[in-house]
Formats: structure tokens, sequence, C-alpha cells
């Protein structure tokens, strides 16, 4: 499986762009700092679900805005992430 992108990927790249608006202008709309809207974009940061019901509300659900595919796209990343991340080998539990 190739490595799904960041939630914020889209945002930056896709969305932003189509509506021709400036993170500056996004952030003020969707009530959140310029700086925290820029860790998600940069995909510093998750989206969370709080983030999400805010994306949602901006879009609206027509616009692909639901919550729903904005909070499966940060756990497909984040799973990518966890399981390409180096781990300490785990035992199977026995059946009993």
């Amino acid at each position: 499986m190739d490595k799904p992108p960041h939630p914020g990927e889209t945002l930056r790249d896709d969305v932003l762009p189509a509506l021709g608006l400036t993170v500056t202008e996004v952030a003020r709309q969707l009530g959140v700092t310029r700086a925290a809207l820029s860790r998600v974009l940069n995909g510093r940061a998750a989206i969370s679900p709080d983030m999400a019901l805010r994306l949602e509300a901006w879009l609206g659900t027509e616009q692909c805005g639901r919550v729903e595919l904005w909070l499966s796209q940060q756990m497909a990343y984040d799973v990518w992430q966890a399981r390409h991340k180096p781990r300490p080998a785990i035992q199977r539990l026995a059946a009993k």
C-alpha cells in the first residue's frame, strides 16, 4: 500500500486553491489561528474531530466536507505511519 497523504495536504493542494482562498482567510472562516491551520496544512498536526467538524460546517457535506471523510483520511495516514515505525517484537497471545 502506498503512503496515504496527510489530509492537510488535500486541504492545502486541492481545496484552498480551488476556492482561491488564503490560509489566513480560511483560518478566520474556521475560527482557528493561522498557525494552527498551517500546522495541519503542512502535516505537522492531525485533523482532530473538532477540526473535522469545522471543515464539515465550512465546506458542507455536498462539497466533500463530511467529518467522516476527514477523520478516515487522518486514520489511514496515522495507521500507515504506525505500521512503518520500528517497534519491539510482540508475541501473539496464546489461545486457551
